[in-house]
């Protein structure tokens, strides 16, 4: 009975199964974090509208009230203050939309690096599949070429046998 021939790569193959398995879940939390960082930055953009919405909605109230002549000018100072709290917040929020476009920035250029990755472990353990298969393959062949000398060979033993009995 013939022994079975063990890849001599096999270890290697799975090396590379396995460093294609990590780059593809490296691929999901980066794509994962983009989406996170993504939505993120909606949020900060929506709440930046809330704050513009807020001052101009105030703003109107106060141009009412100065128009009836409801305003007191101590009430004023104190209304013009808010005003300009609201408008520090707003310039504070495209601050915090700025720094979140850099990371943002960050996150695609992290995803591209890893999509790279993916493919390159991918590539890799293909050709380790391609090179075992043709292998495999070889191996065959070798058995096949084996099988039939060996039966070539007892062909002719049992030719020369039977040549030798008549």
């Amino acid at each position: 009975m013939a022994t079975k021939v063990r890849y001599r790569l096999q270890p290697l193959l799975e090396i590379k199964a396995r460093h294609k398995k990590r780059a593809e879940i490296a691929l999901a939390k980066a794509l994962g974090k983009l989406e996170q960082e993504k939505k993120k930055l909606e949020r900060l953009k929506e709440e930046k509208k809330e704050i513009q919405s807020k001052r101009k909605e105030y703003r109107g109230k106060l141009h009412q009230r100065v128009a009836s002549g409801v305003s007191v000018v101590k009430d004023s100072h104190s209304h013009i203050n808010y005003l300009r709290r609201l408008e520090e917040e707003e310039k504070e929020k495209e601050k915090e939309i700025e720094m979140q476009k850099e990371v943002l920035v960050m996150a695609e250029t992290a995803v591209k690096r890893a999509r790279r990755d993916y493919v390159d472990a991918a590539k890799e353990l293909q050709v380790m599949e391609k090179h075992k298969e043709l292998w495999k393959k070889k191996v065959q062949k070798e058995l096949d070429v084996k099988i039939e000398r060996e039966m070539d060979d007892i062909g002719n033993l049992l030719y020369q046998h039977q040549r030798g009995n008549q």
